[in-house]
Order: structure tokens, then C-alpha cells, then sequence
């Protein structure tokens, strides 16, 4: 069915098209529709950092800001969703237009810049919703907070989340909030998390139940930059990592009408530099700390490719939009194949 839909959404602006296809989500969810929009990936266990999975094929941030689209989404058979990126006060993000499709590419360009509600709308959303399945909430800070008071922004979100989320993501590789990737510095990054890691560990006594922290990183980090990040990371005692978010090479969609558009690249373009990444990250970890797999999984092979390149779990996004739901199937099925070939071998 979505094969049907996607041409008439893609008459309409990205962010209009957006803005409809979660409404209409909702519409078929709350009607007892989505069964037939969608089938149901089989129950697939993944456990990482401590949380069990019904499957490991999850949501990326970015699609639902203000966890809004929580029931409907879950419809969709989703083994976890993260909501986000969330920031401690409403901001409107940048200026219209500002998320642009490259059909011939699959893929998207997105300079949104954390529009979103604040946090407190998100935890209301969150409470308000019937939703009991495993919850990532992303968290930033606010334009006007200089980096030098970052950490103040996250420490409040971190706070205000905690006891809804499932895990929480430090969001500090958008490229669309000026000087936000600056916090991935060595020197400021090793800092920074250690601040967090003792709020959450404070946060964790208070409330009965230790909840864990992941880091999202860039895909244009140097060599040695992710040499430093990972040894930042060791130290510190991260629960997790989500490699990686948008990239601002737009090399591979320079002849594209859209392809100088300021802002993230994600899709296809995307997938062998995030997967790189992964597996760079992955054997600088030596497997200590648990990785998420995003960028540009079009397909089950995708999602196959990056659990061999040493993800835990994966997530979607700019796909969903190419492809539609039954990719969330069809990337656990795959993953599947992978294991049960595995466990032959």
C-alpha cells in the first residue's frame, strides 16, 4: 500500500508529507487499520546494556521530536523507538524550507535545528500515551545555550526524562545547531560525560533502577578523533553507542538539484561511511561497550550489514520514508537469517 501513497506524498513538501503521514498513522492505529498497513516483524530477543529487545530493529530520533506518535508508531513493530532530539525549551528550529528529499538517491537532506516543544511537553506526551515498550528519549541543548553551559541543558533534560526512558541518548553530533559537534573535543567530551555519568548514577539511586546513557556520534570524525572518543568512552563507563548521525559531506549527491542544500545528508549516501565508523568504533571497543547501527538501511541487507559490523541493534529513519514499514519486517527477518546462519556455521 505505501507504494501507492509514496508518489502522492512526494507531491508535497518533505515536512508537509511529514506532518501527514504520522497523522495518518495515528488515524489507522486508533481505527484498528494498521494490521493492514503492515506485518508484524516475529519476536526476535536482543539484549544490550542491559535492556531486553523484542527485536532489534528500532526507531531513529528525528521522526517523532516530542513523542507525539508514540501508539501509532509502535503499531508499526518497531523493537524500540527513540523520540527526541528534545531540548529544555521549546524552539522553533530553523527556517522553512529546511528538510529536502533526493529521490534519485534515496535520500534526505535536514537542517531542522531541535525544533521541538521542550521537554516538559515531551514527559506529558510520554505519560499521556499507552505506549510500554522499550523507550530511547534523545536529549540537546537549546541554540541560545553556549557550549561552555551545555552540559547545564543536558543535566536538566536528563533529569526530567529519567524515569520514562528506557535509555537516554546525548545528542551532541547534529550538524544543524552551531558548534554542537564541538563537544565531541577530547578534552571537552571526557568532561562533559563525566558530569552526566554522575548525574546518572545519582539519578539512579533516587529512583530504584539505574537507566542507561548512550552517546550518538558524528560520521566526520577523523581517525584520530575516533581514536580519542573511544578512549573518552572506556573511561567514562558509557553504556552505549548510536554511530552515527547525518553527515555534512555531501560529495556523493553533488550533482543532485538539491545536493548543496545545507544540512545533514542521511539514506544511502550515507551507509558505507556510517557502517565505517561502526566497525572502526567497534573494534576500538573490543566489543566492552554495545553499539547502535544508523545510516542508511534501505533494505534487510543493510540492517544485516551493520549487526556484522559489530551493532547490537539498529535503527531506521530516511528509509521508512523510501520504503515504507515493511522494511521494519524485512530488516528483522534478515537479521534473523544472519543469527540462525551464524549459529549453523
Amino acid at each position: 500500500m505505501y507504494d501507492m501513497l509514496r508518489p502522492l506524498l512526494f507531491r508535497l513538501d518533505a515536512e508537509t508529507a511529514h506532518r501527514l503521514t504520522l497523522y495518518a498513522l495515528g488515524v489507522a492505529q486508533r481505527s484498528g487499520f494498521a494490521h493492514k498497513l503492515v506485518r508484524p516483524p516475529g519476536e526476535l530477543p536482543t539484549r544490550a546494556f542491559g535492556i531486553t529487545f523484542p527485536n532489534p530493529v528500532g526507531l531513529a530520533a528525528g521522526l517523532d521530536k516530542n513523542a507525539e506518535h508514540l501508539d501509532a508508531l509502535d503499531a508499526l513493530g518497531f523493537g524500540f523507538i527513540e523520540v527526541g532530539t528534545v531540548t529544555p525549551r521549546p524552539q522553533a528550529g530553523n527556517d522553512r524550507p529546511r528538510l529536502f528529499r533526493l529521490p534519485r538517491h534515496e535520500a534526505i537532506i535536514n537542517r531542522m535545528g531541535f525544533n521541538n516543544a521542550g521537554v516538559d511537553a515531551l514527559v506529558r506526551n510520554v505519560r499521556q500515551s499507552g505506549y510500554h515498550g522499550v523507550l530511547g528519549i534523545n536529549i540537546g541543548k537549546n541554540k541560545d545555550t553556549p557550549n561552555e553551559k551545555a552540559v547545564s541543558d543536558y543535566l536538566l533534560c536528563l533529569t526530567r526524562v529519567y524515569e520514562l526512558a528506557s535509555y537516554v541518548t546525548v545528542n551532541i553530533s547534529s550538524p544543524n545547531t552551531q558548534g554542537l559537534r564541538d563537544l565531541q573535543q577530547e578534552a571537552t567530551l571526557r568532561r562533559f560525560i563525566s558530569v552526566l555519568r554522575e548525574a546518572q548514577e545519582r539519578l539512579g539511586s533516587q529512583h530504584g533502577q539505574r537507566k542507561p546513557m548512550l552517546l550518538k556520534i558524528a560520521p566526520d570524525l577523523s581517525e584520530a578523533e575516533l581514536d580519542s572518543i573511544a578512549e573518552v568512552l572506556l573511561h567514562t563507563g558509557i553504556d552505549g553507542v548510536i554511530c552515527s548521525n547525518t553527515t555534512i559531506d555531501h560529495a556523493t549527491v553533488a550533482g543532485d538539484p538539491r545536493g548543496s542544500e545545507v544540512g545533514g545528508l542521511s539514506g544511502k549516501p550515507l551507509f558505507e561511511r556510517s557502517t565505517a565508523v561502526l566497525a572502526g568504533m567497534h573494534k576500538r571497543l573490543q566489543g566492552r561497550i554495545p553499539l547502535v547501527g544508523v545510516g542508511g538501511i534501505l533494505d534487510g541487507s543493510d540492517a544485516a550489514e551493520k549487526m556484522a559490523a559489530g551493532a547490537s541493534l539498529v535503527q531506521l529513519y530516511t528509509g521508512l520514508i523510501y520504503r515504507g514499514p515493511l522494511l521494519v519486517a524485512e530488516c528483522v527477518d534478515e537479521i534473523r537469517r544472519q543469527r540462525e546462519n551464524a549459529d549453523a556455521a
